[in-house]
């Protein structure tokens, strides 16, 4: 992808290491080297969007939450600082069996949680059967394990995790049911983040239960474990602020900062009035508008390529029957001036999309066209749907910025002018983002909705295989759809592919049918999102996954 950048360049996006034959051995450090001494005494603050839902990352979906809990916690598989390819985490190597079912882990040694638990292969298998081993509001609410794996043990048929067996206390053996594109990079997900099974067990991990249209979490989910750079500190939620120090006795080389401070401060104006101040030494997401200035004043304005999509879901599930009808749902792709909205709301380098995928992810179709924009197409439509004058109730997410959303309520202002435009009746809905909006999305309690997505790893199954492949917690409704079975199916038979050309043929057909056949949804644009931090901060590297580590990171005042 290309664009203009407006400030210091990242590293490029490169393309993630996925092939199925594919092996990995660790650079990194194993923590016995006594070069990798503990930083300095200061503290880097990071003004934070919003609180974290929850610390215990299993249970978690969005940013926020991520954001201070890949400080907390180590992944098998890691991503490499400011790319999107794979390298060692906590395990050092792996490798596949012929058919790709059965993956050996070599794990480091030496390892240990922050409780003084030792990581091992008993550990890392205690784990994957806690993950595995959920009840019903468990399973609910982990949506990542049941957007990447299917199913839990209750409906282990239907699962792609098969078993964990330890070899010894340094080898493991992860099986799945099914060769798959997304492995092992799925094991990079902050949720699958290994966790001290002393500390699960101590504080009943597992013990989540449905509460209205959330759930309530076990004491563990605030007192979390792991063995990464930091730990836990203390949340005052008074004064919303989370604290983390520094891990002395991180396996890997010790963070520069001796504590990490995550400020809450939900308004983007503030956070940049608090960086001004110096009161906070960072922040993501600064207004696109805001970036030169910002870069005047010293500070380090760093712009991220856009592996990203923005997207206006569509659920008929919450009672809107006219949105079943695929000319209906291409009448409000058409009501939508697209080029204008990104010309006028977001960032410099922004795009239209044309499916739900960046152009950087293989299996990108590079033949489709953007729906133009047509009010008179749009009405007519409607009319031969025989929905003129629908109520659409549609919603927008509060005190939240989103790499892909950068001012919800400015974006939700404009596309609701153009629905109306076309004679359709708006319903506004808002709740905060961690305060009923996501719950209400997964849900279907909206029509229609502002969503988004930031790629985990550099895969296609990562993004529609995500929105689509799980027909039964899609947030899309796409049970609800006669193409639903068929999406669903199509999309798990493209991800068992082993060869990697031939996958992606298949991911281009299906984008194709996506946009053209069923539009489950709309896809908005890709934003090429930024991070800020003074001219006093050091060592920060950006990611185009938007998943920065921040033990690099040391404040010289």
């Amino acid at each position: 992808m290309t664009f203009k950048r407006k400030a210091a360049p990242v590293v490029a996006l490169t393309v993630a290491a996925l092939a199925l034959t594919a092996c990995a051995s660790s650079s990194r450090d194993s923590g016995t080297d006594s070069s990798a001494a503990a930083g300095g005494t200061g503290t880097f603050t990071f003004g934070a969007a919003g609180a974290p839902k929850l610390f215990d990352p299993f249970y978690a979906t969005d940013g926020e939450t991520f954001r201070v809990s890949r400080q907390i916690f180590d992944t098998l598989v890691s991503i490499k600082d400011g790319t999107a390819d794979l390298e060692p985490g906590l395990a050092e190597k792996w490798e596949p069996s012929a058919d790709g079912k059965d993956w050996t882990f070599t794990l480091r040694k030496g390892v240990k949680f922050t409780d003084g638990t030792d990581f091992n292969a008993e550990a890392v298998c205690k784990n994957f059967e806690r993950m595995f081993d959920q009840n019903e509001a468990g399973a609910a609410a982990a949506e990542y394990w049941a957007d990447t794996m299917g199913a839990f043990k209750s409906d282990a048929a239907n699962s792609l995790y098969k078993g964990c067996k330890a070899e010894g206390d340094d080898k493991v053996v992860l099986s799945v049911t099914a060769a798959t594109s997304k492995f092992p990079a799925m094991l990079s997900l902050t949720s699958f983040s290994m966790q001290s099974p002393t500390a699960m067990d101590k504080g009943k991990a597992n013990e989540v239960a449905k509460a209205g249209d959330g759930f309530t979490y076990p004491a563990y989910s605030q007192a979390p474990v792991g063995t990464g750079a930091f730990k836990l500190e203390a949340y005052d939620e008074a004064n919303k602020t989370v604290t983390l120090v520094r891990n002395d006795d991180h396996w890997g080389d010790k963070a520069k900062s001796a504590k990490l401070v995550f400020k809450i401060i939900p308004d983007e104006s503030t956070r940049r009035q608090e960086l001004q101040a110096g009161s906070i030494d960072g922040y993501d997401l600064p207004n696109p508008v805001d970036w030169k200035g910002l870069k005047d004043e010293g500070n380090q304005v760093e712009v991220r390529p856009a592996f990203n999509i923005f997207y206006l879901g569509l659920n008929p599930k919450a009672g809107n029957e006219n949105l079943k009808n695929l000319k209906v749902r291409q009448a409000l792709y058409h009501a939508i001036n697209r080029e204008q909205l990104v010309a006028t709301q977001l960032p410099e380098g922004a795009e239209v999309a044309t499916q739900f995928m960046p152009k950087a992810v293989k299996g990108y179709n590079a033949d489709i066209k953007p729906y133009a924009y047509d009010v008179e197409k749009a009405k007519s439509l409607l009319a031969e749907a025989g929905a003129t004058g629908m109520t659409l109730k549609f919603a927008y997410p509060s005190e939240v910025t989103r790499p892909y959303m950068p001012d919800p309520q400015k974006l939700y202002d404009a596309i609701k002018t153009d629905f109306e435009a076309v004679g359709i009746k708006v319903e506004t809905e808002t709740k905060p983002w961690n305060g009923g909006y996501l719950d209400n999305v997964s849900g279907s309690k909206y029509d229609a909705y502002f969503l988004g997505w930031t790629g985990d790893y550099n895969s296609a199954d990562n993004f529609i295989g995500t929105f689509f492949g799980n027909l039964k917690s899609n947030r899309f409704g796409t049970e609800a759809q006669d193409f639903g079975p068929a999406l669903s199916d199509a999309l798990k038979a493209a991800d068992a592919i082993v060869d990697e050309d031939e996958r992606a043929k298949a991911y281009e057909d299906l984008n194709k049918k996506i946009m053209e056949d069923y539009l489950p949804g709309l896809a908005i644009s890709h934003s090429p999102p930024a991070i800020v931090v003074s001219k006093n901060v050091t060592g920060l590297v950006a990611s185009p996954l938007t998943a920065e580590r921040f033990a690099s990171v040391e404040v010289k005042k």
